[in-house]
């Protein structure tokens, strides 16, 4: 089983990786708060965390620097963080905040999950 934690508080956001991800083996779990991911990651670390750029008051940015210097100090796992960001500036941000990988919305899917499937060590002939 493959488990990707998604935050994001835009439902279209959810239905477009859900779409693009949906495999009998990946399960989702979704948060809606940037302060929600460090305690969804110490509960049950997931394969993956894909983070919105803009969710509301603890943006992508600052949750994935968080999750960067929580396992840096080894209060948690280091975990692919795949950044969907909301225009090409923000790419520099996302490197910024040590994410593993980008994309820019809108969401395309093929390159969503083949880009996935990268950050699992898969081939992208495979299944995320």
């Amino acid at each position: 089983m493959t488990d990707v934690l998604l935050a994001t508080d835009a439902d279209w956001v959810v239905e477009e990786v859900a779409a693009a991800l949906s495999a009998a083996e990946v399960t989702f779990r979704v948060v809606r708060s940037g302060h929600d991911v460090r305690a969804a990651v110490e509960a049950n670390t997931p394969d993956l965390v894909i983070l919105d750029f803009q969710i509301g008051n603890m943006g992508g940015m600052a949750t994935c620097l968080d999750l960067r210097l929580e396992s840096g100090v080894g209060r948690l796992p280091r975990v692919p963080v795949l950044m969907l960001a909301d225009r090409e500036a923000d790419i520099f941000l996302a490197r910024r905040s040590e994410a593993d990988a980008w994309l820019v919305k809108p969401i395309n899917p093929l390159l969503l999950r083949r880009t996935a499937q990268e950050l699992l060590g898969r081939d992208a002939a495979s299944t995320p």
